[in-house]
This record gives C-alpha cells, structure tokens and sequence, in this order.
C-alpha cells in the first residue's frame, strides 16, 4: 500500500471543498450557537459556520474506500470503522441540525445520543467477534479473557471517547491537532501490526485533519460541530480496539480523558459540597480562565498529546 495515497486523497477533497462549504453555511446563515455558561469572549464565536466534520467524514470515507481498492486492503476492519465513523457523525449531524434550526445550544436529549452510541457499539461488537478474541489486553501483563463481558467493554468505550472528544472540542483547533497526533501515533501501530486496512483509515483521517486545520485553527472559519467530534472519538476507540491495544488510549489520548475528569470532578464537587475546583470545566477553559491565550492552551495541549503519543507508541512496538 502507498501509505500517503488515503492522506493525500482526504487531504486534497477537504482543502479543496471546505472553502464551498463555509461559503454555503454563512448564506445559509447557519452558525454556532455559543453556550451562555462558557467564557465570555467566546460569545464573538456565535454565527461561525459548524459543521465542518460533514466534509472531513465524506472526505475520509471516500480515500478510505479507494485506497482500500487499490491496494487490496478493503474488508470487514475497515468498512466496520467507516460505519463507527458514519453512524458517530450521524447523530452528531442530528444533535448539530437540532441546534441550528432551533437556534439553541442544546441538541439531541442524552438519552437519544446514548442509544444511537451503544447501538454503534453493539453493531461493531458483531463484527469484531468473528475476527479476534474477546479479550482485553493489560499493558505489560497480557490478554485477560472477558468473554461476551468484553461487549459491555466495547460499548463503554466507544461510548466513553465519542464523549470525550466532544467535551474537548472547545476551542479553536484543539481536537483537529490532538485527533492528527493519535490517529498518527496509531497509523504507526497499524503499519507495525502489518494492519494496513486500520493504517489505511488512520491515514485517511490525518489527510482531513491536516486540511481541516487550515480552516479551524484560531480564529476559526468553521467548526467540525458535534458531527465531527463524536464521529472521531467514536472512531478512535475503535481503532485502539482493532489494533488491541484498548488501554493505550487512556495514554495516548489521556488529553481526552483528562477533560472529562475535570467535568466530572466539577459536577461532582459542586453538588457534594457547593464548591468548584476548577475556574470553569472542561478544563481547557480553566485555563483561559486563568488568562491563557487560545493559542497558548492549544499548543501546551498538542505538545502534552504528542509526548504521551510518542511514548504510547514506544512502548507498543517494543
């Protein structure tokens, strides 16, 4: 396989057709909503086109599909992964659509998200099943057999960083560059693994990132909206898990789940005792509560996810 065909082909349909794209949401007058109880200067965001994850999704399906084509590796992995990808951004163009058309910031009820996402993970289980063990791999430790208990595992971590990505999409380019850095740290596992369809797809994925970010970083055009974010963190899941390496991800993608402790941390603190830990969660707004720049959380956060991808990856191929 020519690993940089699904990064150019994803690449060159994002670059060429967002500018279409922001161009129709802003006729169209269809902008983001900014929620009241985040920081005040983000109110200058309301009205940016959202969204964005529409064309990075078509853009990855389509270099997935013909690079899988031309190079043979087209099969159950990778159409499976495409279907997380599709399914994730599915209810997230629902949850997007809901918000604009209302003009609110609230989308799809949890529950309604919740169902979409555990049904995701019991089609994936599905076809996960007939292809490899149902196990859970312990770093350092070994395979630790779970049985159909395994599914319950799946869904919750399909589930779980569909979610955390989506916390984390809060400012300007930050889950673009930190979704490059661990879908790249695991094209590298793929390559290693000789798992060209999951190395396929990783590519493809990094391709529409990179374009995307001409058009997201700060002061962003576009948005990739819940659409793009839960279809990515769906996706990301389901890679660790096809690479089996699931536990990897708590390191390699720890930004993300250090976001959502920080809700969770907040939530929980305020109701048991009335008091915040944080300045405001998640917590890369604690940061630009403390009067950090956009720029300056973005790179600390890129900088941190690609040290942990550095030495998540390290520690997989040796």
């Amino acid at each position: 396989m020519n690993i940089f065909l699904p990064l150019i082909i994803s690449f060159l349909i994002t670059l060429i057709f967002m500018p279409s794209l922001i161009g129709y949401f802003r006729r169209k007058h269809e902008g983001q909503m900014i929620r009241e109880e985040g920081p005040k200067w983000h109110e200058a965001k309301s009205g940016t086109p959202t969204m964005g994850g529409l064309l990075f999704i078509i853009a990855i399906i389509i270099s997935s599909l013909v690079s899988g084509l031309v190079s043979h590796d087209e099969n159950d992995t990778l159409l499976i992964l495409l279907f997380i990808l599709f399914l994730y951004g599915l209810l997230g163009m629902w949850d997007d659509s809901i918000k604009l058309f209302r003009r609110q910031n609230e989308g799809l009820k949890a529950w309604q998200k919740l169902l979409g996402q555990i049904v995701g993970g019991l089609v994936f289980t599905l076809v996960y099943v007939h292809h490899f063990p149902m196990a859970l791999r312990i770093p350092f430790v070994g395979d630790f057999h779970l049985g159909w208990i395994y599914a319950i595992f799946i869904i919750f971590y399909l589930t779980g960083f569909s979610n955390a990505v989506n916390l984390t999409d809060g400012l300007d380019g930050l889950v673009s560059g930190l979704c490059i850095i661990a879908f790249g740290a695991y094209s590298i596992v793929a390559m290693v693994q000789h798992q060209l369809d999951v190395a396929t797809f990783c590519f493809a994925v990094v391709g529409a990132l990179i374009a995307f970010m001409v058009f997201n970083h700060k002061p962003a055009k576009i948005f990739m909206g819940d659409m793009g974010s839960l279809a990515l963190g769906g996706s990301l899941a389901a890679v660790s898990i096809l690479l089996h390496h699931e536990l990897s991800l708590v390191w390699i993608g720890f930004m993300f789940v250090m976001e959502t402790l920080s809700v969770m941390i907040q939530v929980t603190s305020f109701k048991l005792t009335g008091k915040r830990v944080f300045l405001m969660s998640p917590i890369h707004h604690h940061f630009e509560m403390k009067g950090w720049s956009e720029w300056k959380v973005d790179i600390v956060f890129w900088i941190a996810g690609l040290i942990l991808a550095i030495t998540g990856v390290v520690s997989i191929i040796l």
